[in-house]
């Protein structure tokens, strides 16, 4: 009996240690880099597809690998950096698009606040050949969005870290 009392009294000691280790754990826990944003349009982003609506993203450390944790209403996702380029970053945070044959694709994310531009993989930087070729061959009449790039910003609201 005694035993029994000891075992309920070490448990509930045990939930509470365990409760307070993990408030002290996630009060510590700070994002490197986080804000918001906006898609008009369903965009492509490093091989995922997120479709209209608000987002707001995280990315928890400034060092490698660069995950930026993206949610929104219908899609949570992990975004990777291909490459990061710290030369001629704009002075506010956007999400800069490339828009070939009628898809929009995020090409890069400029982070002024960190200092840094992330570079992401885009289907134009593996197949620009093809994509030159195939340019070529099209008809006398296609439409400007056929045979080039339009890019376009979308601002990024971040939260001062």
């Amino acid at each position: 009996m005694r035993w029994a009392l000891n075992s309920k009294i070490f448990m509930k000691l045990a939930v509470a240690a365990l409760a307070l280790a993990a408030l002290a754990t996630s009060g510590n826990a700070q994002n490197a880099y986080e804000g918001k944003f906006t898609l008009t349009t369903e965009t492509h982003w490093a091989g995922v597809t997120l479709p209209a609506g608000d987002y707001i993203f995280t990315l928890p450390s400034k060092n490698a690998p660069y995950a930026f944790y993206i949610r929104g209403q219908k899609v949570t996702a992990i975004i990777h950096a291909a490459t990061v380029d710290d030369r001629g970053v704009s002075s506010h945070a956007q999400l800069n698009l490339v828009d070939i044959a009628n898809e929009q694709t995020i090409r890069t994310f400029d982070a002024p606040e960190l200092g840094v531009t992330f570079v992401y993989w885009t289907p134009t930087h593996k197949y620009s050949e093809r994509k030159e070729a195939r340019q070529k061959s099209l008809p006398q009449n296609a439409t400007a969005s056929q045979v080039s790039e339009n890019r376009t910003s979308i601002a990024v609201h971040t939260s001062g870290r």
